[in-house]
């Protein structure tokens, strides 16, 4: 009998043997399953660097709301706002490069802010070109120099330089940040003018907008996407373009050099990246749903209609856009002398 015990208990042992091995295998084909889906196989996060309720906050929750129902996964926007666009864009330089993680750079975060942190003596969180992975360039939209007619009373832009000639302290040009094309554009006007403009940098272009119909502040030279509604209602004058030709978003305005104002050439832009390392495949997958999705009758006329011309490139294309925009506004930083105020 003590013979055929041990016979027994190693047969035992080869029963729970095998079924751990079954197991085993098991296991492993379900996860080789589930890390084979196809991407996206869970919700996508969009950080947002500008407080909500602004021009880039709209536009990026209008593409998220497109992307998540082209995707059939929900892309969620967060706004992660402050340091003229850099905290949140630094986040998501620093998050994992699986895709998951995507944020709305404008022409702040990725042409402006690294000649102006560098002239005020600081220093960028992260590089503009080697810490992401270029999607698509979103939306381009000229700026417009706007005034509230009740605060700052004028015919033309050389009645604002009259005004703020003639009443130092009392003309502020608004700005949704710091690094903004609006910052820029006020440093622009002042050296070009000699006007005494102080430029007042705001948290966002919304809260920006709205000192500015309160009377707070005088004038701002607002992306289109964002002034257009308000010129449209009366509520603000718009006097000229910052761009070197007249949009053909509103034609009947004309340019800044038309109005005596030399060497202009300021435009708002947005668009979506990914952190450097990102495979090559997802971030071709999200280039080709993101040009889909500007292409769309729906959203291309919403936006249109707002002042913002849908611009949809390669990855190569807008890697090279981005190459050009910072040695141009690194001069235009030099030239105007700006700085983070």
């Amino acid at each position: 009998m003590s013979s055929f015990e041990p016979a027994q208990n190693f047969e035992s042992v080869i029963v729970m043997s095998s079924n751990k091995l079954l197991a085993l295998i098991f296991g492993t084909l379900c996860f080789g399953v589930a890390s084979a889906q196809p991407y996206p196989a869970k919700p996508i996060k969009l950080i947002v660097p500008f407080p909500a309720g602004g021009s880039v906050d709209a536009t990026s929750r209008a593409l998220a709301q497109k992307l998540s129902e082209q995707l059939g996964q929900q892309v969620v926007v967060e706004n992660r706002a402050g340091a003229g666009g850099n905290i949140g864009m630094d986040a998501l330089a620093k998050s994992a490069a699986d895709g998951y993680t995507l944020g709305m750079g404008a022409l702040s975060t990725h042409a402006v802010n690294p000649a102006l942190v560098a002239a005020s003596g600081g220093k960028m969180p992260f590089d503009p070109q080697k810490d992401f992975a270029p999607i698509s360039l979103v939306v381009v939209t000229p700026n417009v120099l706007v005034v509230n007619p009740t605060a700052l009373p004028a015919n033309n832009v050389a009645d604002i330089v009259d005004f703020a000639k003639k009443n130092p302290g009392k003309a502020n040009c608004a700005s949704g940040s710091n690094g903004s094309a609006g910052h820029l554009a006020c440093e622009l006007f002042k050296s070009a003018t000699g006007a005494p403009v102080q430029h007042v940098p705001y948290k966002g272009g919304g809260p920006a907008m709205t000192d500015l119909l309160g009377g707070q502040v005088q004038m701002m030279f607002d992306n289109m996407a964002s002034a257009m509604p308000q010129i449209k209602a009366g509520k603000l004058k718009a006097y000229a373009v910052t761009t070197p030709t007249r949009s053909a978003l509103a034609p009947d305005l004309p340019t800044m050099a038309q109005v005596g104002v030399k060497d202009f050439d300021v435009f708002t832009w947005w668009g979506l990246f990914a952190p450097a390392g990102t495979p090559p495949d997802v971030v071709k997958r999200l280039n080709t749903e993101v040009n889909k999705a500007l292409a769309a009758p729906d959203l291309k006329e919403k936006w249109l209609a707002s002042g913002a011309e849908p611009s949809p490139t390669t990855p190569e294309a807008f890697a090279a856009f981005i190459a050009k925009e910072l040695p141009k506004y690194a001069k235009i930083v030099k030239d105007s002398g700006a700085k983070v105020d």
